[in-house]
């Protein structure tokens, strides 16, 4: 691995976090889906994973890039704040103007009658993956293997429970089993093209590491409180939720010291 390109290792990297989300929907193919509360402790740790990747993995990196770049004490402080905020503002930009729909609130976005309802499923999806590629791709950007493979294997342990979410909500909507796992699959498909744009970018140029990495944690950290967090409070499953977020939390933040 260490002899491919910042761009092949951010690709393939995102590529195989993306693929869990297939692995993880492989229980509808067999009928045998968990309870809606495990479901929520899952996704709870895999809004534990995104949060630890976010700090441990991005922003702590980030200010450590920024601060040989700056003789000002407050300017790398003040290029990470600004470059989370700008972060999560394009995912929310994207969540405003893009039509989508919730498996639990309905649809979002500009009115669009004419998308078939598995399309606005799917745009919602592609939204939340999207940043999580980005953020594996600039993992492998600037940091080769050891940057990015910390983040990839959380990205991927946290997808395996959102593609059981996918494909069971998909079932719910009467899609057959092979269909409904086809389609958690797909959505998965996206972090690649993440991966690849995030580490293309960030090999570019020194100076847009720190931004390129806070940029990435800004957008996860938007997907977290936007939509897994309040996922997992809908069914009053929130003590195991919690839970399953403070095991996220810090199986994420060992893997971050013992493999970066």
């Amino acid at each position: 691995m260490e002899e491919l390109s910042p761009l092949a290792l951010g690709f393939f990297g995102s590529l195989a976090a993306g693929l869990m989300t297939a692995f993880g929907a492989v229980p509808v193919l067999f009928g045998r889906l968990p309870s809606q509360a495990t479901r929520d402790l899952s996704l709870g740790f895999a809004a534990g994973v995104m949060l630890a990747a976010s700090f441990f993995s991005l922003i702590i990196p980030a200010l450590d890039a920024a601060e040989p770049m700056f003789a000002n004490e407050a300017a790398p402080a003040a290029v990470v704040c600004i470059a989370i905020l700008l972060g999560m503002g394009a995912v929310a930009l994207m969540n405003e103007k893009l039509p989508h729909e919730h498996f639990k609130t309905g649809r979002e976005g500009p009115a669009s009658a004419s998308l078939r309802r598995v399309w606005l499923f799917i745009i919602a999806i592609t939204i939340h993956n999207f940043p999580e590629g980005l953020a594996v791709g600039v993992g492998f950007g600037s940091g080769g293997v050891e940057g990015g493979m910390p983040l990839a294997i959380g990205i991927g342990l946290q997808n395996a429970p959102e593609g059981l979410a996918v494909a069971v909500a998909l079932l719910g909507e009467g899609y057959s089993k092979s269909r409904a796992w086809g389609i958690a699959a797909l959505t998965g498909l996206v972090e690649p093209i993440g991966g690849a744009l995030g580490a293309g970018i960030i090999s570019l140029s020194a100076p847009i590491l720190p931004w390129g990495l806070a940029f990435a944690a800004g957008a996860m950290l938007y997907v977290i409180s936007h939509e897994i967090i309040p996922e997992t409070h809908r069914n009053g499953h929130q003590n195991k939720a919690t839970f399953g977020l403070a095991i996220g939390l810090v199986i994420m933040l060992f893997l971050d010291v013992w493999l970066g």
